[in-house]
This record gives structure tokens, C-alpha cells and sequence, in this order.
């Protein structure tokens, strides 16, 4: 098939998507009401995993880190193309996880990341049996485990360095943002800075201050830490815990932050930084501050002008829609360390992202699966292969 000849079919892509506007709104609701926290996504996995099974999908099963896979046979096999989605959430099994649907939006939490990405994985056999098309390549559809925070992407990690089939491409699925185009990797180190104040702590030291005090302290030596414009680079200083109530002085305090820059060296020099003033305020307050890095990636990526991205900027343009080029930290980091030509796709739009009130739009979702049928068919036929 040409690539024109996908083009012309993005409509009639859309309109078989919308058609199964049920079974994938129904997919949505129960995947995104199973909580699945890191570590903890089997039931969901479980969920997709029968999913794949009563698709008439090959070789599902769950493997020793707990990701779940279906494969899609296609006519000759001599190729291999992995549609990824992740399967955890930030939300712990506390958090309510009633999905509310309405005429319009779908409204809980997870539900756009990435609930919706693992639901249009479960629906996709449906859709291309509606369609009746057959695929040449096999395709691997993959609800990928441990992604998030502490994950650190052990699950894809798994996968890749003990898979023996040689993937030609990848695809990563994202409930948000429609329009989403990475196909780069940028550096990133994630840690936790802890504050503790011993028990026997000595208030007329000083400097003595109680661990909110002390983690707002090294907040500021952070924030004077120069930081250059070429590579880009920042600092994302993403949340903060400590103390207990009003009237008790604070004995311990939890920051999370991110290192992100085009440059591992700058993320290097960035990291061993903030360590040497974390030990600065120690000495100086006699409070217990720690770092824990939980999560590093490599910059990397392939090119703005590789077919693989070429193509989906032109999908993008025929389905009027602007892209929004940005890297990526998540599972495409992964699949770029092992060479692995790979992008990551949004579906639909949303708001309140990771929030408990998070919610993606209905009606653009088929444009996206439309999108995401059009890359896959291109790169089956070969049409985003890199000559």
C-alpha cells in the first residue's frame, strides 16, 4: 500500500474507531477502575491480559515482572512491530478509582495516563477485524509494568534485554495530548531528598531548625545553582511532604525533583552539585538529609527528518492537526537505548492531568486512533523504515 492510499483512508479509519465506541469506552472504564499503583498492576495487567485472549491474540501471558502481552500474527511474521502502553498509575489502591462517563468525557483518576492507552490496545484487534485488514508484520501489544517513579521503566527494561525477536519499531500509546509527537529521549536523574530530625536533637545548635525549615533551605541552595541556557536544561522541583499538624515542629520532610537536560554531562554535573550542598546543610544543622536517585535516562533519539517521524507529521497534517514536538522521559528512552526506532503518540485531550479528577475528551479519541492505525499501517508496509 502507498502512503498515499493511507491518507486517503484516515476517515474511514476514524469512522470504524467511532463505531466501536462502546466496546473502547467500556475498555476505558473497567481498566481505568482497577488501581494500579507501581508495583502493583496486576489486576489491571490480569484485565487486558483476557482481553487480548478473547481477541483470539497469541501467546498471551504475563511475564516474571508482571507485563502483559498478546501478539497479533501477521501474514508473513518476518517482522516484528511493539505497540507499548503503560500500565501503572500514580494513584495508590486508597485513591477512590470510580470512572465517571459522560456524554462528552470520561472523568477519574488515571483515566487519560493511561487508562486510555491500554484500552485503545485491548480494542485494536476489534477495530482492524472491523476493518479487515491484515497486517504483514507481527505486532506485540504490550501493557508495560513498573514504568512510573521508582519503576524506572523496569518492566520495558525487562522485556527488551531478554526478548530474542528483533522489533523493527515501536510505538508508545498515550491517553494525552492529541497532537503529541517525541521521538527523542532527554536526560533526566529523579531523586528524593529526605529530611530527618533525630530524636535527641540539640535545638540550641546553630542553624537548628525543624526539617520543613531545613528542606526549604536546601530548596533555596538548589534554586542557586546557575543553569545553562545551551544545552537546556531545568530543574522541576515536583513535590514536597513533612510534618504532621499545627503545633508539632516538623521532624521530617520529603522533596521530589527531576534533573533534565540535552546534555548527561550537564545532568552529571547538576547532580553532584545538589549532593555536595545536601552534605553542606547536614554538617550545618546536624539534621539527617539524604539523597535517593530512583530514576536516570539518557539523552538520545532519532532524527527530525527519519521516515518514522516524517510520516507521522504527515498524518498529523491530514488529520488537521498541529503537532507538539517535545522529548520524552518515558518508555521511548528505553526503546531508543536499544536502538529501537520509536515515537510516542497522544490520543485525545484532556485536563487536571494526574489528578484524581483528570478527564479526556470522547470525541477526539478517534482521530487519534486513526492517527495511530494510519503509523501502524505505515510501518508495517515498510513505508517508515529508515533506507
Amino acid at each position: 500500500m502507498k502512503f498515499s492510499e493511507i491518507r486517503s483512508q484516515l476517515e474511514v479509519y476514524r469512522n470504524a474507531a467511532e463505531s466501536i465506541r462502546e466496546i473502547l469506552l467500556a475498555n476505558a472504564v473497567m481498566i481505568g477502575e482497577f488501581p494500579a499503583p507501581t508495583f502493583h498492576e496486576d489486576q489491571r495487567v490480569r484485565f487486558i491480559e483476557d482481553r487480548f485472549s478473547e481477541c483470539g491474540l497469541q501467546n498471551c501471558s504475563t511475564d516474571e515482572v508482571g507485563n502483559g502481552f498478546g501478539i497479533l500474527n501477521g501474514e508473513a511474521g518476518e517482522r516484528q512491530i511493539l505497540l507499548i502502553a503503560h500500565a501503572d498509575t500514580i494513584f495508590s489502591e486508597k485513591t477512590d478509582h470510580t470512572i465517571s462517563l459522560l456524554a462528552d468525557r470520561m472523568i477519574g483518576p488515571g483515566v487519560g495516563d493511561n487508562s486510555l492507552g491500554l484500552a485503545v490496545l485491548a480494542s485494536l484487534p476489534i477495530l482492524l477485524e472491523r476493518l479487515d485488514i491484515r497486517l504483514k508484520s507481527n505486532v506485540i501489544l504490550m501493557a508495560a509494568s513498573r514504568s512510573l517513579g521508582r519503576g524506572n521503566l523496569e518492566g520495558l527494561r525487562f522485556f527488551l534485554d531478554n526478548n530474542k525477536l528483533p522489533i523493527s519499531s515501536a510505538l508508545c500509546v498515550e491517553g494525552v495530548k492529541l497532537g503529541r509527537l517525541s521521538y527523542s529521549s532527554i536526560g533526566m536523574l529523579r531523586g528524593e531528598i529526605e529530611v530527618r530530625v533525630p530524636e535527641m536533637y540539640d535545638w540550641t545548635r546553630f542553624g537548628a531548625a525543624g526539617a520543613i525549615i531545613t528542606l526549604n533551605d536546601v530548596i533555596n541552595k538548589i534554586n542557586r545553582i546557575p543553569l545553562p541556557k545551551r544545552p537546556k536544561t531545568s530543574i522541576v522541583l515536583g513535590s514536597i511532604e513533612g510534618g504532621a499538624s499545627f503545633n508539632n515542629i516538623a521532624t521530617h520532610s520529603l522533596l521530589r525533583f527531576e534533573i533534565r537536560s540535552e546534555s548527561a554531562e550537564v545532568v552529571h554535573d547538576i547532580h553532584e552539585e545538589i549532593r555536595d550542598r545536601i552534605t553542606e546543610m547536614s554538617l550545618e544543622t546536624a539534621a539527617e538529609v539524604s539523597l535517593d536517585i530512583v530514576a536516570r535516562r539518557e539523552p538520545g533519539g532519532i532524527d527530525f527528518r527519519h521516515p518514522l517521524v516524517h510520516r507521522s507529521r504527515e498524518i498529523l497534517k491530514a488529520l488537521h492537526i498541529e503537532p507538539r514536538v517535545a522529548p520524552s522521559t518515558s518508555e521511548l528512552s528505553e526503546l531508543i537505548r536499544h536502538k529501537i526506532p520509536a515515537i510516542t503518540l497522544g490520543l485525545t485531550t484532556g485536563a487536571h492531568l494526574n489528578h484524581t479528577n483528570e478527564e479526556v475528551l470522547i470525541e477526539p479519541i478517534f482521530t487519534g486512533i486513526a492517527q495511530l492505525l494510519g503509523m501502524l499501517i505505515a510501518m508495517d508496509e515498510g513505508l517508515c523504515d529508515e533506507h
